[in-house]
């Protein structure tokens, strides 16, 4: 729901700074009354899906169980005005829903960084940008929470200029407009509470490298220490060896390709750097409290597409 009214606050403000009507919108989904928000919010439909004017932009606002929501009637809605040049885009996992309707192949492209590993995997063909929000030719899309925000204030400069975004960044309390190179997540430093450069490029590499895992030897060596020095540093500022923090790294992300794709478990083992299924799995278990499998898509916290 944070996506859905951010992206439509901005425009309404920018109506009000303006003093003039500059945006319209309307809340279309297929078939129903009103689309459910995972919150218990009851979000009301203005239309079906019909056709769309000739200026319109439609934005695909997605959530909770997004392969589910996103329907055949949909996909063939959203190809359909494609074909009719619509300028067509989405905010948080509503990116994918274009994708698989093949809206965005060849082209760049976000999503939540909750949901990035999934869609990396499931959609090769496009380039994944983990940024706030990417701009390619008419194809929009936004990552989750405020970077609808970021987009709409981008779309409103664009079209009526950078001072009346600047009110709407105002009105709104957004005292930083982020463009497309700011990225998603907060700083390594910023997460691990501690601002120390050489333990900041370790936990870098480690991200970097899940399906081949560099040994800690070579990290310390490589970020300048020895490995000695590196198992104080993360004891320190860490709480955890550095093995087991990159143990916890790759389950996590094991843990998305299992939830957000249909890859098999001893796929998602070797792309997450263990060599047997058995080892995977034991080291799952230990972590998490129950077996590797597929359990359908719960990733996001928005509403459903609509």
């Amino acid at each position: 729901m944070i996506s859905f009214a951010a992206a439509i606050e901005p425009l309404r403000l920018a109506n009000r700074m303006a003093g003039q009507r500059l945006y319209d919108w309307r809340i279309i989904g297929e078939a129903a009354d009103f689309a459910m928000c995972s919150n218990g919010a009851r979000i009301a439909l203005d239309a079906g899906l019909g056709e769309t004017g000739r200026e319109d932009t439609i934005l695909v606002c997605g959530g909770l169980d997004i392969v589910r929501a996103g329907t055949r009637a949909i996909l063939a809605w959203l190809r359909r005005e494609a074909r009719r040049g619509a300028r067509i885009g989405a905010v948080c996992t509503g990116a994918w829903t274009l994708a698989e309707a093949g809206l965005l192949n060849g082209r760049r492209a976000t999503i939540h960084w909750e949901n990035q590993d999934g869609f990396a995997e499931k959609f090769p063909d496009i380039l994944l940008i983990r940024t706030v929000f990417v701009e390619d030719g008419n194809r929009l899309t936004a990552a989750g929470g405020t970077a609808a925000i970021d987009l709409m204030l981008h779309e409103i400069a664009r079209d009526h200029g950078s001072a009346l975004a600047n009110r709407v960044a105002d009105q709104m309390i957004h005292t930083s407009i982020r463009g497309t190179d700011d990225q998603q997540r907060l700083s390594i430093p910023t997460r691990i509470g501690a601002r120390h450069p050489r333990l900041a490029q370790v936990i870098a590499r480690m991200e970097a490298n899940i399906e081949e895992p560099l040994s800690p030897t070579r990290l310390a060596l490589d970020a300048g220490m020895s490995p000695r020095q590196l198992e104080r540093l993360f004891a320190r500022y860490v709480g955890r060896t550095p093995k087991r923090y990159y143990m916890e790294l790759r389950l996590e992300r094991a843990r998305n390709l299992l939830v957000q794709t249909e890859m098999s478990v001893m796929e998602v083992a070797l792309a997450c750097g263990f060599a047997s299924a058995s080892h995977f799995s034991k080291c799952y278990r230990t972590t998490f409290g129950n077996s590797p499998y597929r359990r359908g898509f719960p990733e996001g916290d928005e509403a459903k597409t609509g």
